[in-house]
């Protein structure tokens, strides 16, 4: 038998409403036949950085040739402060900060300047209208911000807790939001300090299951986990766990957080047809897995029970045993009901079998018969030719 039909029923899921507060950790199926997918894309977010590289390396070339760039000194006396037109994160041993680029009164160089040597009024000056604008997912505001022309602004300016603007219009669900910090170069798997939450933790985190589908699209990678060790998936689902049942008030988070979870599932795993279950493993619903040998010959993996069709589990647990199809080659009328059967030719057996026709891959039985059509318009092609 070449391949079971797959389940094709997958949770969804859905994270808490308190936005804001960005915690580092949240109060805290059924699936089709799948594998995992090492192939995500990459390709927007590799854009991304190297548009972000771009625009620093550029900043160099935008200002005048006799008004290049410094590295603060902090024993050198610059003079009075003009304003911040740039800005930068950097990270050490685990931690964010920001430096600046300060445009001097007295007209010495711009220079790069730690966050620790600026008044905090100026810096607040600069900052205060960007994190407004994340904070209300203002995508008109974030766009003129980082449309002006003498500020070198990082998108991925972090807060204190080394959080982005990006981490916050996820949580709060704006697809606009994404998209125009995702096109500015916005780092999608950058993580917070507080406890290692990427735009997709968050975005699972708070239920918003149309911008965890767009991160993914862009490019995020659905399998990076917090300090926890946690994906994700793995949030929402702790998060689904404590989410009381049988509540009307909590049926719309429920549902949320599964349709979230079937989000990033389809993400990490690829459709892929089991050539058969090999071996067992685990105890309970939520901890059984199957080995299974997959068709196309990837290594055999250990996959959740709820991953796998459940009518190919269902025959490895009542002892029925599986074969791969490499065709099918005859086709009769069987002697019990007249039934039709098929006879098929296997990659592991040395003997054709005949089988049922519902034991029998659909697109097989679909190449035979078409093959059979093609042969018979063959010998008439031929016929009429020895006629004439």
């Amino acid at each position: 038998m070449d391949s079971l039909p797959l389940n094709q029923s997958l949770s969804h899921l859905k994270l808490s409403p308190k936005l804001f507060t960005f915690p580092s950790s949240f109060p805290s199926q059924q699936s089709l036949t799948l594998k995992p997918n090492h192939t995500n894309p990459t390709s927007f977010t590799l854009f991304a950085t190297q548009n972000q590289e771009k625009q620093f390396q550029e900043t160099q070339k935008t200002l005048p040739k006799n008004n290049n760039f410094e590295n603060f000194n902090e024993d050198e006396s610059y003079g009075e402060v003009s304003k911040i037109i740039g800005s930068r994160a950097v990270s050490q041993g685990g931690s964010y900060g920001m430096e600046y680029l300060i445009e001097w009164k007295d007209g010495h160089a711009p220079s790069w300047v730690p966050s620790d040597y600026v008044a905090k009024d100026v810096i607040a000056e600069y900052e205060t209208p960007w994190w407004n604008a994340a904070k209300k997912a203002d995508d008109s505001a974030l766009a003129r911000l980082l449309a002006a022309e003498e500020d070198f602004r990082d998108v991925d300016a972090v807060d204190s807790e080394g959080r982005t603007a990006l981490l916050f219009v996820s949580g709060l669900g704006s697809e606009p939001c994404v998209k125009l910090l995702a096109e500015a170069g916005s780092n999608l798997d950058h993580k917070d300090s507080s406890g290692g939450l990427t735009a997709l933790h968050l975005a699972a985190g708070y239920v918003k299951p149309s911008v965890v589908k767009l991160l993914l699209e862009l490019g995020a990678d659905p399998e990076t986990v917090d300090e926890k060790n946690r994906t994700p998936s793995d949030l929402a689902r702790e998060i689904l766990r404590v989410t009381p049942r049988g509540n009307p008030m909590q049926f719309a988070r429920r549902l949320g957080l599964e349709n979230v979870i079937k989000v990033l599932e389809e993400a990490i795993f690829e459709y892929a047809e089991v050539q058969e279950i090999l071996e067992r493993r685990g105890k309970g619903d939520d901890h059984v897995e199957y080995l299974v040998k997959w068709k196309d010959g990837c290594d055999n993996e250990w996959v959740k029970a709820g991953l796998i069709g459940e009518d190919l589990v269902r025959d490895y647990e009542a002892g029925l045993e599986y074969g791969v199809a490499e065709g099918v080659v005859g086709k009769r009328v069987g002697d019990d009901g007249g039934k039709i059967e098929y006879l098929v030719k296997w990659t592991d057996l040395d003997e054709d079998t005949w089988e049922p026709e519902e034991n029998v891959d659909p697109d097989l039985i679909k190449e035979f018969e078409e093959s059979q059509l093609g042969m018979v318009g063959n010998v008439e092609a031929q016929l009429s030719l020895d006629g004439s």
